[in-house]
């Protein structure tokens, strides 16, 4: 049988647990909804106002920046929200690609959740319909994940520290 750290529909806790979000103004109609959205997830899942920061930047390209700047502070998860919508040129490529790149860079370098939280769509129709239309809310999507996440890195941290405080004498495993 194989262990899991948590079920097929986990109810995790976001009390005592701090929050940084980066949020792009670019398409700031969209990203004031997937910001609101996180917020009052976070909210519901028991975090305060006051340990939720944010921090807005003008594009999707400068969230991974102020992320890792956020990564050095004492957040247990970082939620990165934009929009990018595809143009008449490969512009939306190029960016979205070094989004994810740097935001998985920071995520693996802090050993932090760092959610992307980052809508990259052909249309702004698509974009508006995962702002709470009729494809979910990527904002509170990105939330739910982040307390998620921390509970699993939570669990793991217990197990390993279990491991190591087990003993080596003789009665126990």
């Amino acid at each position: 049988m194989v262990k899991s750290a948590t079920s097929s529909s986990p109810t995790h806790s976001a009390v005592g647990k701090k929050f940084g979000i980066v949020v792009s103004r670019y398409h700031e109609e969209l990203t004031k909804e997937l910001h609101h959205g996180a917020v009052e997830t976070l909210k519901k899942l028991g975090a305060k106002a006051e340990d939720i920061y944010t921090a807005w930047v003008p594009g999707a390209f400068e969230i991974p920046l102020v992320a890792r700047a956020l990564s050095h502070e004492e957040y247990d998860a970082i939620l990165c929200l934009g929009v990018i919508v595809k143009g008449e040129t490969t512009h939306d490529q190029y960016i979205a690609a070094e989004v994810a790149r740097g935001i998985s860079a920071v995520a693996q370098a802090a050993h932090l959740p760092v959610l992307f939280g980052v809508l990259t769509t052909q249309t702004l129709e698509q974009a508006k319909a995962r702002c709470g239309g009729d494809h979910g809310h990527k904002g509170i999507e990105s939330a739910e994940a982040a307390v998620e996440m921390i509970a699993v890195l939570d669990a793991i941290e217990e197990k390993k520290s279990k491991k190591e405080t087990r003993s080596v004498g003789f009665g126990g495993r």
